[in-house]
C-alpha cells in the first residue's frame, strides 16, 4: 500500500475511515484490514499482548507475513488498529434519557466493560489522542452526555479525560491484581487472606493509628475486597462526578 495519505495518518488509517481504497494488486486478495485486525483480536484475547506479531497474525489468517504489510505497515499500526477494532465490538452509543450524571456513568461503565473484555488494551501504552473511527466515536457520546449542562465545550472535553482517566486506572489495578490472582502469585497467595491482619502486625498502632482504625473496622476481613472491585469503582466515579457537578452548578 502507498504511504502517500490525503490526510497525512498511515495508509491503514485512512483505509480504516474509509477515505482510502483497499489494495487490489498482489498475492492473497482475499484478505481485508478487517480480517487483519479481527485476527489480532483474537490472538490477543487467547494469548495475551505479548502473543500478538505480524506473523503470528498472519498465521492465524493462513496467509504470509508480507501480505500484511500490503495492508498494516507496523505492528504499532496494527496495534492502534486492534484498540479500535476492540471497541467496535461494544454498543457505546449513550441513551439519550436520563441526566446528564446517568448519562456519563453509563459511558464510564461501558469502557470499564471493554476494558474488562479485551484487558491486553492496557498493556499498550497511550501515544497520542484518539484518532481512530469507533474511539471517535466514543468520545463523542462522552461528549453529549454532557450536552446542556451549561459547560464550555473545553470544560466538556476536560471533564471526560477526567473520567476516563480514573476508568482506565481503576481497570489497570483490577486487571493486575486479576493477573496475580490468575497466576497463583505466591505473595499473593500468602498475603491476600491476611492482610488486615499482616498490617497490624507489621505497623505499630501508634504509627499508623488511621490505617489500623480501617482494619478495625472490619474492612480488609472479606476477601472479596480484592476479588470484586467494583463497589470500589462506583465509589471512585460517583466522587468524581461529583466534582464536575460542582462546576456545573457554579456555571448555573
Amino acid at each position: 500500500m502507498s504511504d502517500e495519505t490525503e490526510t497525512g495518518l498511515p495508509a491503514s488509517f485512512e483505509l480504516a475511515w474509509g477515505v482510502r481504497d483497499r489494495p487490489t494488486k498482489g498475492p492473497k486478495r482475499g484478505l481485508s484490514l478487517e480480517q487483519i485486525v479481527d485476527a489480532g483480536v483474537h490472538v490477543a484475547n487467547t494469548e495475551g499482548i505479548g502473543g500478538v506479531s505480524m506473523g503470528r497474525v498472519a498465521k492465524e489468517l493462513g496467509a504470509s507475513a508480507m501480505s500484511l504489510y500490503r495492508y498494516v505497515a507496523s505492528k504499532d499500526e496494527l496495534l492502534a488498529l486492534m484498540i479500535d477494532g476492540a471497541f467496535g465490538k461494544i454498543d457505546v452509543e449513550v441513551p439519550a434519557d436520563g441526566t446528564w450524571r446517568e448519562r456519563l456513568k453509563w459511558w464510564a461503565e461501558v469502557e470499564l466493560a471493554a476494558y474488562r473484555r479485551f484487558p491486553w488494551i492496557l498493556r499498550i501504552p497511550v501515544s497520542g489522542p484518539p484518532i481512530m473511527p469507533k474511539q471517535l466515536w466514543f468520545m463523542e457520546q462522552g461528549l453529549r452526555a454532557l450536552g446542556g449542562t451549561g459547560l464550555r465545550e473545553d470544560e466538556k472535553l476536560s471533564a471526560i479525560l477526567l473520567v476516563t482517566s480514573f476508568t482506565r486506572s481503576f481497570a489497570t489495578l483490577n486487571s493486575d491484581l486479576s493477573e496475580a490472582v490468575g497466576n497463583e502469585d505466591p505473595t499473593m497467595a500468602r498475603v491476600m487472606p491476611r492482610y488486615g491482619e499482616l498490617i497490624k502486625k507489621l505497623t505499630p498502632a501508634e504509627d499508623y493509628p488511621a490505617l489500623h482504625a480501617v482494619v478495625d473496622a472490619g474492612t480488609f476481613d472479606a476477601d472479596e475486597e480484592f476479588e470484586d472491585l467494583d463497589y470500589d469503582f462506583r465509589f471512585g466515579l460517583e466522587r468524581v462526578l461529583d466534582g464536575i457537578e460542582a462546576l456545573i452548578r457554579s456555571r448555573e
